[in-house]
């Protein structure tokens, strides 16, 4: 296989991302290579492309991804990193992710206000945190760890919630606002989260929206859901629902044109269908009011 000539033609560093991107996945990479698509940004699980412990993670998905960031800006979107576990922080797991975001001249790496890990041993899933002062606590500070390591600020996702703590004092747009405070970060907030927390636990997604600071918001992700037994399931494997576009709509009115994601994990349809959700977020990003210039 050639070796790519990445200094040649890389695209932008991802520092100005702006528009409706797409979350890249494996089986839509050949194909975005091939035929260039007009989209402005792409995102990519971090996880998937990360070596670890002198492993060599060179295969052909890897290969795709430095060719696809000679065209196009790519942010990093992690899973692993296990920010609100007690566990130990995984100083190798930020060590690989550090490397990738080098190679890659990424400037944005997002993660989630959850964990993953309980005694070393690692789940499939993103569990939430209570939000109570102790969780705050612990979550700021290993933050303000990563933070320091990476030598950037993290951008933060909002979780979501299929069990309520009775112990939680704070809301969740309480917590996340804490937390910016706290650490510094910024914020990705996941409109989809949003909505399945408010239906499953009737939390108020407008209120999240309106506690949370707006300068803080750097992206917003929008998915589809799935339902099992009334209960909302976030599984990114579906079109975003109707209430869903409606509270994104919401959240561009408080933030601002703010760069966009659509996520599908599940149930992966064609690259087509992922650009049509595109353009619809687009559409409304585009549909804003011009910002004032007042003096």
């Amino acid at each position: 296989m050639n070796k790519i000539n990445f200094e040649k033609h890389k695209a932008p560093k991802s520092a100005a991302l702006f528009g409706a991107g797409i979350g890249l996945r494996n089986p839509h990479m050949r194909e975005v290579l091939r035929d260039e698509p007009s989209v402005p940004w792409f995102e990519v699980i971090s996880d998937n492309f990360m070596s670890r412990s002198g492993d060599k993670l060179g295969g052909i998905d890897r290969h795709q991804l430095f060719a696809i960031r000679e065209r196009y800006p790519i942010s990093l979107h992690g899973v692993g990193m296990s920010l609100g576990s007690v566990d130990p922080i995984d100083w190798n797991y930020l060590q690989a992710l550090k490397t990738l975001a080098s190679d890659l001249e990424c400037q944005w790496i997002s993660e989630h206000a959850a964990f993953v890990s309980v005694g070393q041993k690692h789940y499939h899933d993103l569990l939430p945190l209570p939000y109570t002062e102790e969780a705050l606590v612990h979550l700021s500070d290993r933050v303000l760890k990563v933070q320091d390591y990476l030598g950037q600020a993290l951008i933060i996702e909002n979780a979501t919630n299929y069990i309520q703590a009775k112990h939680s004092t704070l809301s969740d747009g309480e917590f996340m606002s804490e937390l910016v405070a706290r650490s510094g970060c910024n914020l990705l907030v996941d409109i989809n989260n949003l909505y399945v927390n408010e239906h499953n636990h009737a939390w108020s997604a407008l209120d999240f929206l309106d506690r949370v600071p707006a300068d803080s918001v750097k992206e917003i992700h929008l998915a589809g859901f799935s339902i099992n037994d009334q209960m909302l399931i976030d599984s990114h494997s579906a079109p975003v629902a109707e209430p869903v576009w409606s509270l994104y709509q919401d959240a561009l009115l408080r933030f601002g044109a703010t760069p966009t994601l659509i996520e599908w994990d599940n149930n992966i349809p064609d690259f087509s269908t992922l650009l049509q959700q595109a353009q619809q977020a687009a559409s409304y990003l585009h549909a804003l009011p011009e910002p004032s210039c007042e003096s």
